[in-house]
């Protein structure tokens, strides 16, 4: 599941985009659009939140946590 999650969002990128040909990019996108939006529901109905939501959220969190491993709480 992650591995397929981490492909659309490596793949929606403007470089893949750039690389690829004019009318393919456009097919391709598209296709990876609907992939990701279907997945998305499915996370949505079952959690509450968006992947994106959870991207972030699990992105703070990450960052929070080596920043306090690293200066230490001094708060």
């Amino acid at each position: 599941m992650t591995l397929f999650i981490t492909l659309i969002f490596a793949s929606g990128c403007t470089e893949f985009a750039l690389l690829m040909s004019g009318g393919s990019a456009v097919i391709s996108q598209n296709s990876y659009t609907k992939m990701y939006n279907a997945v998305d529901l499915g996370v949505v109905l079952t959690t509450k939140k968006g992947i994106k939501t959870h991207a972030y959220e699990k992105g703070k969190k990450y960052i929070y946590d080596n920043t306090i491993k690293l200066f230490g709480n001094n708060h």
